[in-house]
């Protein structure tokens, strides 16, 4: 049962029926919608996968609509294997598009049409590419056998790295390459739209991605760089990608490359430098398995962006570059199910969703500590084609049944213009969560809040690291900043028994093959769902107080509109 009690400026919202019991401590939260602290960016609209050919397939291409239709503005999408040897090749962590081959005599041969597939795929969704020159196309590669790999979810991870790791045993070739491929694209898709995407070299080339030294690393780019900008003046190139900076290995290859930058000397010029338009590097959590329960680990993958701002705001003509975090997850293998990975079973439900809307506000609130240019945080999120339902990978939707985590993005998706001050007597700064992550008796209730022109809007959150049983969160929330009158109130809510697929999955016995009755009401059960039916309601000169309960790993937006 649901209602609303209206009465002047005060809205009670009391929800009866849910099986945990409630505590008598109160949460409060104030929000100030006249004190603006920075702009509402978009920096949650990028998205990625290892597995490039998944965007054609049915599941894809309707999840990449979805996608572009929850946000104001394009969504970037980022993907490996790009330029990888082989023919449409769809297997976990692997992906290919064969654009480069050599005839008998060692004569580069061209073949854009599976890139050109992929990308089209995207540009009629309003997708735009963050397009990636990975990895290395096997007729260049030094050791080329084996090339493909065939690791499943539970081998050893290296397994992956094969023959397609390595360093080109031609540069100039190589150069070539990123040449044509960046001219074909201009003449494809014209010079406006290329000069809007954004172009990378590698992947986390301080690990076993890369089979080079950071120097082959530079060397490389280099001549990615000099090819790319001859063939577009105007591009936005950049990298490393590295793994997490808070990881020394990581950190050292970052300031190594971004002092070969601004000082080295480049590989194909001979002058000082090498254009740099945006640097990324990764960040991830740390799940395990804690007395028979998941613990997340929040602050581990916010020391890695806080490490990562560091490093970049220390060198003063690099400060003002556009960030992008190219993975920014709460661990670091998508394709590791549960059933190998117990840890990652928090991934088909709440706790997943509860965890994005905590991790992204403290990000915003780390850039703002930092003063950098926080562009994107790539979630590196898509969807696995002909796999288990809820099987716990790390995806947006399961056999086009969108996740409750999805929902959080569409929240995210009705937020704009300016970020606003959010206070409250139960809060976690983002120095406490980067610090110690979220643990001990207190839940991490908090806020983002956010005003435009003609609309307002708070994202809710009653996270913690452990995904255990607790009562639900009491919250009383002063809002200021409104305008004076009538204005609208929508409560969207992600919880047990809304916007979730998962459970109604779970209810209905976990079907392996559902019904097209079952899934019909799956795809619905996994949209962004009202908690009560739109309303008005009545400020006091701007002001509003609202009361709710909150399930824990619960998330709720509530958007005002005038």
């Amino acid at each position: 049962m649901k209602k609303i009690i209206l009465s002047g400026f005060f809205v009670l919202i009391s929800f009866i029926g849910f099986s945990q019991s409630t505590s008598s401590e109160k949460t409060s939260i104030q929000v100030d919608f006249n004190k603006k602290i920075g702009d509402m960016t978009t920096m949650w609209a990028w998205f990625g996968a290892d597995e490039p050919n998944y965007a054609y397939m049915r599941d894809g291409k309707k999840l990449l609509s979805e996608l572009s239709a929850m946000s104001p503005v394009p969504v970037y999408f980022r993907a490996h294997n790009l330029l990888t040897s082989g023919h449409d090749t769809l297997t976990l962590k692997w992906g290919s598009t064969n654009v480069y081959t050599e005839d008998a005599n060692g004569n580069p041969i061209y073949d854009w049409t599976i890139v050109d597939k992929i990308f089209d795929t995207y540009l009629e969704r309003g997708i735009k590419p963050l397009a990636q020159f990975s990895f290395m196309p096997q007729a260049l590669s030094p050791k080329p056998m084996p090339y493909e790999h065939y690791w499943k979810p539970g081998m050893p991870y290296n397994d992956i790295y094969t023959g397609w790791a390595y360093p080109p045993k031609d540069y100039k070739k190589w150069a070539e390459l990123v040449y044509q491929w960046v001219k074909h694209s201009v003449g494809r898709y014209g010079k406006k739209e290329v000069e809007s995407w954004y172009w990378e070299l590698w992947n986390e080339p301080n690990i076993g991605y890369w089979k080079g030294t950071v120097d082959e690393y530079c060397k490389l780019y280099d001549y990615t760089a000099d090819a790319a900008k001859r063939a577009l003046p105007t591009i936005k190139m950049g990298g490393p990608e590295t793994t997490g900076p808070s990881w020394n290995k990581a950190a050292d290859f970052l300031q190594t490359f971004l002092k070969h930058c601004i000082s080295g000397k480049n590989y194909v010029t001979g002058k000082v430098g090498s254009p740099l338009d945006f640097i990324s590097f990764h960040a991830k959590g740390a799940p395990k398995i804690v007395d028979g329960h998941v613990q997340m680990n929040m602050g581990t993958q916010l020391r890695d962006i806080s490490e990562g701002f560091r490093i970049v705001a220390s060198f003063p003509t690099l400060k003002h570059l556009p960030i992008i975090i190219g993975e920014s997850d709460p661990e670091g293998c998508a394709a590791c199910g549960m059933k190998t990975n117990p840890q990652n079973a928090y991934r088909n439900g709440t706790m997943y969703s509860s965890y994005t809307a905590a991790s992204f506000a403290r990000k915003y609130a780390l850039a703002d500590h930092y003063g950098v240019n926080l562009k994107a945080a790539v979630s590196w999120s898509f969807e696995f084609e002909n796999q288990p339902y809820f099987y716990g990978f790390r995806d947006l939707a399961t056999n086009g049944i969108d996740k409750p985590v999805l929902n959080v993005f569409r929240m995210f998706g009705q937020m704009s213009g300016k970020r606003v001050e959010v206070k409250g007597n139960m809060k976690y700064d983002f120095k406490m969560v980067r610090d110690s992550s979220v643990r001990g008796k207190n839940a991490d209730i908090n806020a983002l809040a956010s005003k435009d022109i003609n609309t307002a809007a708070m994202m809710l959150w009653h996270y913690h690291d452990d995904d255990v049983t607790a009562e639900d969160a009491l919250i009383e929330i002063d809002l200021k900043g409104l305008p004076a009158g009538k204005i609208q109130f929508y409560h969207y809510r992600i919880d047990d028994e809304n916007s979730n697929a998962y459970e109604v999955w779970k209810k209905m016995g976990s079907p392996e093959n559902p019904t097209k009755e079952q899934i019909a009401i799956l795809e619905k059960a996994g949209q962004l769902t009202l908690l009560s039916s739109p309303s008005y309601v009545k400020t006091n000169n701007g002001s509003l107080k609202v009361n709710l309960k909150l399930p824990r790993q619960g998330v709720s937006l509530l958007k005002f509109d005038w």
